[in-house]
């Protein structure tokens, strides 16, 4: 986050500033951020939630509000996840918001399991918020891409951690209890991405992936005006996605 708040993407929140702003991987805490940059923030979220890592320089997400929640809670009740921080959720009437950054399954794949096991964790949380009248929206990093159309090369990373079959059916998991991937839903064809790696001029050359998602409670769904990827904007090697409902 203080790399990206030095690129522009404070520039370009002021200039565009949602509802509810949602970041993941801010890898800091409010104490490293600089004073000029909170006060900005501050100036127009009167309402802001950090959970940053217990590992310094590491995961972490945020959450910045124009209208106060009625609730907020960190975290799915479980240890090995809670520590790298990386959920928030926001309760407003009518609907719950989740900021979420899930793990990446490493390259080495040794993180997989618990890559897997945090999806299916957060599946059960929602489906007792489903069961009990909630309607849901979950934003953030979800570190996979669901189908071919979601990347530039998706048989040569058949086997990378983004796209291997057992992470993509975890998307699939989600649609089938009650979930609208809703960009998917709005644009069924249309190819864009939200990730691009730093290495070899990929973001010039559009080799991307999306893996940055608003999954949407069906109930929600008819609400939804518009689903965007804003990937004009620079700053980080992820780009903005925008919902508005």
């Amino acid at each position: 986050m203080r790399a990206a708040l030095g690129r522009g993407i404070l520039e370009w929140i002021e200039a565009e500033p949602p509802d509810v702003l949602c970041l993941q991987e801010v890898r800091a805490n409010p104490s490293q951020i600089e004073a000029e940059h909170l006060n900005r923030l501050a100036a127009i979220y009167p309402s802001i939630t950090w959970n940053p890592a217990a590992k310094p320089g590491y995961s972490g997400v945020a959450i910045m509000a124009r209208t106060p929640p009625l609730e907020v809670r960190l975290g799915l009740d479980i240890p090995e996840f809670d520590r790298e921080g990386r959920v928030i959720c926001y309760r407003y009437p009518g609907f719950c918001l989740f900021n979420i950054y899930f793990p990446h399954g490493g390259h080495g794949l040794g993180r997989v399991p618990f890559k897997l096991n945090f999806y299916a964790r957060l599946l059960e949380l929602c489906d007792g918020l489903h069961a009990s009248g909630e309607r849901l929206i979950l934003c953030g990093d979800f570190n996979t891409a669901h189908k071919p159309i979601d990347l530039r090369n998706p048989k040569a990373n058949e086997h990378t951690s983004g796209f291997m079959p057992e992470e993509r059916v975890w998307v699939d998991n989600y649609l089938s209890k009650g979930f609208v991937d809703i960009y998917r839903w709005l644009y069924p064809e249309k190819v864009q991405y939200t990730w691009w790696t730093y290495r070899l001029d990929a973001r010039v050359r559009n080799i991307g992936w999306r893996i940055d998602y608003f999954l949407v409670s069906q109930a929600l769904a008819s609400q939804v005006q518009e689903a965007l990827i804003n990937d004009q904007v620079l700053g980080s090697d992820h780009c903005p996605v925008t919902l508005i409902i």
